[in-house]
Parts: C-alpha cells; sequence; structure tokens
C-alpha cells in the first residue's frame, strides 16, 4: 500500500489554479497571435493610431526618450533579464542546494527564449517603419522579446520568493519593482517606435502563460 505525502494536499490547489490560469492565458495569446496573423483590421488600425501618436511625442520629447531607451537597451534589457536569472540560479545553488529550482528557472528562461523566436519567424510581423526613427531594432515584431522576458523572469522569481517564504518588507518590495520593470518596459518599446501596442501586449500574455505553466510543474514535479 503506497502511502501518500504529507504535503500533497497543499500542492493540488496550487497545481490546478496555475492550469487554469495557463490555459486561460495561452487561450488569450492564441487569439491575439491569430488576430496579428491575418491582419485583423481594427487591431492594425489601433496599433496604427496609438504607433503615430507615440512617435510623435517621441520625436518631441527627446529627454524622454533617451532615458527611454537606457531603460530598454540596458536596464531591461532581455540578456539583462537572462543573466539576472543565471546569477539567481546560482545562488540557489550554491546557497540554498536548490537544485531543482535552479534547474526549473534556467530551463524556463531558456525555453521562452525559444518559444520567443519561433514565434517570431512563424509570425514574421514587421516592425514601424518611421522617416525620422528615434530608434532601431531586429528581427520580427510579434511577439516583443523584452516584454515577454521581462515577464517571465520577474514572474518566476516573485514566485521564488514566496515559495521560500520572503518577508513582506523584501515580497512588497519585489512586486512593485517587477510591475515596474514588466509594464516598463512594453511601454519603451512602444515609446521608442520599434514595437506595436499588440506585440507587447502579446509579450505580456505570453511570458504569463509561460509562468503559470511552469509554476504548475514546479508545484508537481519538485522533489
Amino acid at each position: 500500500m503506497s502511502t501518500r505525502s504529507v504535503d500533497a494536499p497543499p500542492r493540488r490547489p496550487v497545481h490546478r489554479a496555475a492550469l487554469r490560469w495557463a490555459g486561460v492565458l495561452g487561450l488569450c495569446s492564441t487569439l491575439l497571435l491569430v488576430l496579428v496573423a491575418v491582419a485583423w483590421h481594427p487591431l492594425i488600425t489601433l496599433d496604427g493610431d496609438i504607433a503615430e501618436t507615440t512617435h510623435r511625442w517621441a520625436v518631441e520629447e527627446s529627454g524622454v526618450t533617451r532615458a527611454c531607451r537606457i531603460l530598454t537597451d540596458w536596464v531591461w534589457d532581455p540578456w539583462t533579464m537572462r543573466l539576472l536569472a543565471a546569477v539567481v540560479a546560482l545562488w540557489l545553488v550554491r546557497w540554498r542546494a536548490a537544485h531543482w529550482a535552479a534547474l526549473w528557472l534556467a530551463a524556463t528562461t531558456l525555453l521562452s527564449s525559444l518559444l520567443q523566436q519561433g514565434l517570431k519567424a512563424a509570425v514574421d510581423r514587421s516592425r514601424p517603419v518611421w522617416p525620422d526613427p528615434v530608434d532601431s531594432a531586429h528581427y520580427a515584431a510579434f511577439p516583443s522579446g523584452h516584454a515577454m522576458t521581462a515577464t517571465v523572469v520577474c514572474g518566476l522569481l516573485l514566485y521564488l520568493l514566496h515559495h521560500y517564504g520572503a518577508g513582506r518588507a523584501l515580497w512588497r518590495t519585489a512586486v512593485a519593482v517587477a510591475v515596474v520593470s514588466v509594464v516598463g518596459v512594453g511601454l519603451t518599446r512602444v515609446w521608442l517606435g520599434v514595437h506595436w501596442g499588440t506585440d507587447v501586449v502579446g509579450g505580456w500574455l505570453m511570458g504569463a502563460a509561460v509562468v503559470a505553466l511552469a509554476v504548475a510543474a514546479f508545484v508537481r514535479w519538485r522533489p
């Protein structure tokens, strides 16, 4: 007769909730992807109106634009986010002997990057083109790699803080920094005219779906 793990009951509701969120977010992501892929006119029109307005502001407000470039190219750059995840993974191994958590963090970050690049290649959406650009970017537009990477890394790190029982002050600070980072990087990409608004929303949705699915896997299979 098998013996049931004492922490099995608490795992089950968290696992189910994470899977439900992953399903909802995945459905929303897929719907948006399809609308972008078929170039649904109302959505494309909205994207164009937002892009034209923000680009005009970006040209006029050179100081804000300069700050946005620093934030998006250095502070919230995808490689900065990946480096942060790698540092935390090493810390988990070195100081907490949490090999499973470190592997989970590194693998999810890597897989989300591969998913992002695959979607970009599949949709192959062109970026906005301006006669007077304030910034430049490469590769296809949808989804925003900056928005998706920031969402994934910040979401995973927040879950780890919750899992390891972070204090109230640390938790509140981390949530505030994560929200500012995820929202901020998306806004900078639209402001700088290198992404359409739906590219950023798609990055947020897909990133959140990856986090929810990763949390479900962590709860289900952690030692």
